[in-house]
């Protein structure tokens, strides 16, 4: 029997924040689906989230649940919007009653980036001077180059993307840690001085990919959301999320990671670190992806046996829990 949603002419509301990168992550979501579903019209809900409305507080200390996603989830569970498009980094790893990650999509490169003052143009993130300021509201981002960079200093800093470098160029740091994904699909791929690799910053949970969330039970909407699935990129996520959410941690803990799939076997590595980075606790784990959520599990368990809970109670005790 064929489903409705590809017969009858319909209308599915997609939720999306106002920044510029959300929207461009949107309106490729809403571009993708056309191609597959056209007798529905696709219409886009922006709105304003918490974390694009208090930019004067590091994020750390407003705390991250939800940051960045519950005036959309609001939308889903009053029925104002069908699904929502995040970047896959921002979605907490548990999600409210009634609603869930009905997809992600295709991961684009991973890694953070460095992007530099002009003056800095001839320097990578290795030769930088000391006391060169580094600006990141991560601190992920912020624990790993404190271990590897003890020399440099580091200083937040918040915004959309466009913002953040406007500060940058205006002389206020002298480089500042942004995602490749999210600059690349600004096309400000010539902002990229380094790709930082993951020997250096382990990525955040998720970055790279777009996770889209939407009500429980809705299979008409899943059915539609499921043709931009990619396996791979399923898999890992599912594994880097299963690791954050076993050691209770948000998008602003020190912690994390690096996967990859070569011939059914996936490998995940993981980091939890403290802030000032003299601490930090790495490890590995490798098994079937179709074990992927019990992969992160594993790994999460050998870093609590490593001291990783203790870390990170001190930081929650530092900066709140969220």
């Amino acid at each position: 029997m064929t489903s409705t949603i590809e017969t009858d002419k319909r209308t599915v509301r997609i939720g999306t924040r106002k920044s510029q990168l959300a929207l461009v992550q949107t309106y490729w979501v809403k571009a993708e689906l056309e191609k597959h579903f056209p007798n529905i019209e696709f219409e886009v809900e922006e709105m304003s989230t918490q974390g694009d409305k208090i930019l004067d507080v590091p994020l750390a200390k407003i705390g991250d649940k939800g940051l960045f996603t519950k005036e959309l989830e609001v939308g889903m569970l009053n029925k104002t919007t069908d699904f929502a498009v995040h970047s896959l980094k921002d979605l907490p790893t548990n999600l409210p009653e009634g609603l869930m990650l009905g997809c992600i999509t295709k991961r684009v490169n991973p890694a953070d980036a460095l992007v530099v003052h002009e003056k800095h143009q001839d320097k990578q993130l290795e030769t930088l001077p000391a006391g060169a300021v580094i600006g990141t509201s991560s601190l992920r981002r912020l624990a790993q180059l404190r271990h590897h960079y003890p020399h440099l200093e580091f200083k937040d800093i918040r915004g959309n993307v466009n913002t953040r470098l406007a500060k940058l160029d205006s002389g206020d740091y002298d480089a500042i840690i942004l995602a490749v994904a999210g600059l690349e699909r600004l096309d400000m791929s010539d902002r990229i001085h380094q790709n930082i690799p993951a020997e250096i910053s382990l990525h955040a949970v998720g970055q790279g990919a777009l996770g889209i969330e939407c009500r429980e039970g809705d299979e008409e909407i899943l059915k539609v959301l499921k043709v931009l699935e990619d396996s791979d990129s399923c898999d890992r996520a599912l594994a880097e999320r299963s690791f954050l959410r076993e050691l209770e941690g948000g998008c602003q803990v020190p912690i994390g990671v690096n996967t990859s799939i070569e011939d059914d076997q996936l490998t995940l590595v993981g980091m939890v670190a403290s802030l000032d980075g003299k601490q930090m606790l790495k490890d590995t784990v490798r098994g079937n992806r179709t074990e992927s959520e019990q992969l992160g599990k594993d790994l999460a368990a050998k870093l609590k046996e490593q001291g990783a809970g203790d870390i990170l109670s001190k930081i929650f005790a530092e900066v709140g829990r969220g």
